[in-house]
Parts: structure tokens; C-alpha cells; sequence
């Protein structure tokens, strides 16, 4: 008879398949951030698509914050997923888990961002993006968004049974939101350090457009989502 794997062990399992079905998206999204950031600083004919989304986000604040977060983490993902048969049960249920989630996280990152410059200005220099990026990456996302995430997937996953999900939350505490944990500071923290370069009002729509790409291709290249 053949014993469980501890907590432990499933839990470095877990990372490397993680990290393995998220090395190439990840730098397929670095490489796509990276281009984005160089076309603002070295590319002039951008600057009026540039400044268009800075002067929407300056005008709407966390309304557009909410709302194009919401567009391109939830809304377009899921229509390529139903599309190409990934949303597997309840689609108009995760249709509105997926909009309303994203919603949710884009109005909480933008308080986050705006509070960042409260607490290291709004400069780009290289010591201000450190600590941006580490007060993002070690404290925001690991105590926040981290395990947000994770425990709405989890409920997501159990087909938004409660019950179903709560019997899943010795697991969800030791396995899934380390790794959940992990494999963001893998992944976003070159991008993160790429969006803290950008002026106030362009950090939401690049964060935007990268968090679009990196779940399209998670779609992609992922079987099940």
C-alpha cells in the first residue's frame, strides 16, 4: 500500500509543473512587455496611443481601472476559452466569475499602484522600482492577491459549491497558494519591474495588456484552465 505524498512533497511537485507550464508563457509575456516598454521610450510614433489610454485612465481613475481590467483579464480569455471548448460547466456562471473577479482585482491593484507612489513617489530611477517591485511582489501579492486568487479559482473549480470548497482548504492553505505564490514572483516579477517604469497613468493599461497575453497563452498551451 502505497502512502500519500505529504503536504511538502506535493508542494514542490506542484511548482515545477507550474513552473514548467508557465516557463514559456512567462517569457513569451516579459518579452511582450519588454516591447511595449521600449516602444514608449524609444518609439515617438507610439506616443498618441500612449497618451490616449494615459488621458482615459487620468479622466476614469479606478472606474477605467476596473473596467478595461475586467475586459482584458476576464472578458476576452473567456471568449477564447469558450471558443476553442476549454469552459468545460457553467459558462454563464464563469463568464461573470471571470468579469466580475477582474473587476474587482483591477480596482484593488490600482489603490495599490496609486498607494505606491504615496510611499516611494513616482519616479522610474532604478532604487524606486526595487522597492516598488518588492512591496508589489513580496507583500501585496503574498498576502493579498496570492491567496485571493487562489481561493476564488479553488471555489471556481468545485463548480462554485462552497462545501465542496471549503473540504479543499487544508490543501488550498499548504499547496495552492505557495505555488500560487511562487510561480507570480517567477513570472511577474520581470514585467512588474517593466510596468513601475512607465508613468502613474500608463502602469494599469500596460498591466492590462500583459495580463491579457499571459492568460491567452496560458490558454493556449494549458489543457485544462
Amino acid at each position: 500500500m502505497t502512502s500519500k505524498p505529504s503536504s511538502s512533497a506535493r508542494l514542490i511537485s506542484n511548482i515545477k509543473s507550474a513552473i514548467g507550464a508557465n516557463l514559456l508563457p512567462g517569457l513569451c509575456l516579459q518579452l511582450f512587455a519588454l516591447t511595449i516598454g521600449l516602444s514608449y521610450f524609444y518609439w515617438p510614433a507610439s506616443q498618441p496611443t500612449f497618451q490616449f489610454f494615459a488621458d482615459l485612465k487620468a479622466e476614469y481613475g479606478v472606474v477605467y481601472a476596473a473596467i478595461s481590467t475586467a475586459l482584458f483579464g476576464g472578458l476576452l480569455p473567456f471568449i477564447y476559452m469558450y471558443l476553442s471548448g476549454k469552459i468545460r460547466f457553467l459558462p454563464i456562471q464563469q463568464l461573470i466569475f471571470y468579469v466580475l473577479i477582474w473587476a474587482l482585482l483591477g480596482s484593488i491593484i490600482n489603490a495599490f499602484y496609486n498607494f505606491q507612489v504615496v510611499l516611494f513617489g513616482d519616479g522610474n530611477d532604478w532604487l524606486t522600482i526595487v522597492k516598488k517591485n518588492a512591496f508589489d511582489q513580496f507583500v501585496f501579492s503574498t498576502f493579498l492577491t496570492g491567496p485571493f486568487i487562489a481561493l476564488a479559482f479553488l471555489w471556481k473549480d468545485q463548480q462554485f459549491n462552497w462545501q465542496k470548497a471549503k473540504m479543499q482548504f487544508a490543501d488550498l492553505i499548504k499547496v495552492q497558494i505557495p505555488t500560487t505564490v511562487v510561480t507570480t514572483w517567477i513570472i511577474w516579477i520581470p514585467a512588474v519591474s517593466l510596468i513601475y517604469m512607465m508613468p502613474s497613468n500608463l502602469q494599469i493599461p500596460l498591466f492590462n495588456l500583459v495580463l491579457c497575453f499571459f492568460v491567452l497563452i496560458l490558454a493556449i498551451v494549458n489543457e485544462d484552465v
